[in-house]
């Protein structure tokens, strides 16, 4: 019916509502000359009527069941899954911090070989050359070069568990820095997926405001048609302009927060972005809640925690062992040549015991404290994120909720603004700001459902990142 807009406001002006017949004589004449003069701008050429039916069509539609306006995209043939799994990957591969973090963690595991080596022998090769002399009674002085090796060997024999403890310790903060670098792969990827979505929102939002800026531009057009005839409804023709350039206003607005969401996904994936295909059918199942709560523990950052805290214990440990007896096997041979020429050589066990060391206590004391901390730390993070997941969680059936909801307000929304558009035209029983208010609350509703269904994907999708990762539910 909107794209027969300007007839029927124009057949309005030529048949005025029941009441209007019962008006003098002389109103009558002014209407039919208004009438007339409207008739008379009426004609226009084959071409710019059919670009005033395409401007005003009627191109929006209800959302569907599904929870996608369904024309607010094309459909295209691209697989969303697909899509987002490639963007995860170009980001993953693309990602500085992630190669920091693989060096970093690289870096522990090299220091875990290094401690986990010193329980292994130590072979010293040295060696020197010097100018001696020698003087004693009843000889003469004697001078000469002389040259000198050395060979030692060492092992620690049993030193308490200190050594394996601080391989211990190296190898949890390994592990740590592992689960740290799996972390960061699960923040980029929640990232890169939560700005694939904010761009597909606001490209929906655009389409939804053009279309109510087409809907006002048809109203503003037919407006101006009978303004021309009739000056008393200038009124109208201003209030539908304001409301045309609110809903321009709104178009430019969306199209700077998607030019941000854009510049910000480049950073991740590099300056060829794809096509956004449809993310409607994605991530609108709410998984469970215990569920979710358990998968805690599967989580990275948690994995990480734990790692922390057992590192703390097994170096608490190692502290407490470096202050008790020390055994060690030595060997070392020396043979020299030059001036004077022979050698030796030696092996034995080196026994070293603190009787006294003021700071032992201490030490250990504060070793053992950062181990229970560690697991203190560990315990509120867990604690910490099943609450958090249970917030999300609430946030995300409610957001779907209130999706479902909106659908059914938009059907009521579309029904009174269709019969205050009719009324306005036909029964002169409603004003331009009625009709203004019906539109502006139905473009209002539509943009509310894009919303309340981008929120509930991103908060499932947040939910997941918390646990097993965001992909696994993609995948």
């Amino acid at each position: 019916m909107l794209q027969h807009l300007p007839l029927l406001l124009g057949l309005f002006c030529l048949m005025p509502p029941a009441a209007a017949v019962a008006q003098t004589r002389a109103k009558a004449t002014a209407a039919a000359a208004a009438s007339k003069a409207a008739s008379k701008a009426a004609p226009a050429p084959a071409a710019e009527r059919s670009a005033t039916q395409s401007q005003c069509g009627e191109e929006d539609a209800l959302p569907s069941s599904s929870g996608r306006d369904t024309q607010m995209l094309d459909s295209s043939a691209i697989d969303p899954r697909s899509q987002l799994q490639e963007l995860v990957d170009r980001a993953l591969q693309r990602s500085q911090s992630l190669g920091a973090a693989t060096l970093l963690a690289q870096a522990a595991h090299a220091d875990w070989q290094e401690a986990r080596a010193a329980r292994l022998p130590q072979i010293n090769l040295g060696g020197s050359l010097n100018h001696i002399g020698l003087k004693s009674d009843n000889r003469p002085l004697e001078h000469g070069m002389q040259g000198r090796a050395i060979l030692s060997i060492s092992a620690p024999l049993y030193d308490f568990g200190r050594t394996a403890q601080l391989a211990n310790w190296r190898s949890q903060l390994a592990e740590s820095a592992r689960l740290g670098l799996a972390s960061a792969e699960q923040q980029l990827a929640l990232q890169t997926v939560a700005l694939a979505m904010d761009r597909s929102r606001y490209q929906l939002q655009a389409q939804v405001y053009a279309q109510y800026v087409r809907k006002m531009a048809c109203l503003v057009e037919a407006l101006d048609t009978i303004v021309k005839a009739d000056r008393g409804r200038a009124s109208e023709l201003v209030q539908a302009t304001k409301n045309k350039q609110q809903a321009e206003l709104a178009v430019q607005q969306t199209d700077s927060a998607l030019a941000q969401v854009e510049t910000q996904l480049r950073r991740f994936v590099g300056d060829q972005l794809p096509r956004s295909a449809v993310y409607s059918a994605l991530l609108i199942q709410v998984p469970d809640l215990s569920e979710m709560q358990r998968d805690v523990a599967l989580s990275p950052e948690v994995g990480q925690l734990d790692a922390q805290a057992k590192a703390q214990a097994s170096y608490a440990e190692s502290v407490a062992a470096g202050y008790k007896p020390q055994i060690n096997v030595i060997g070392t041979s020396t043979a020299m040549a030059g001036m004077s020429k022979g050698g030796d050589w030696s092996a034995g066990l080196s026994v070293s015991m603190p009787l006294y060391n003021a700071t032992a206590e201490p030490a250990i004391s504060a070793a053992r404290k950062r181990a229970q901390a560690a697991v203190l730390q560990r315990e509120d993070g867990i604690e910490a994120r099943r609450y958090r997941i249970a917030d999300i969680h609430e946030s995300a059936v409610s957001s779907f909720d209130r999706a479902r909801r909106i659908v059914d307000i938009l059907r009521n929304s579309d029904r009174l603004r269709a019969s205050t558009l009719q009324q306005w035209q036909q029964l002169g029983r409603r004003s331009l700001f009625d009709v203004m208010g019906s539109e502006a609350d139905y473009f209002s509703l539509r943009v509310a459902h894009v919303n309340a269904l981008f929120d509930g994907q991103q908060a499932v999708a947040m939910m997941w990142s918390m646990g097993r990762g965001v992909l696994t539910p993609i995948r």
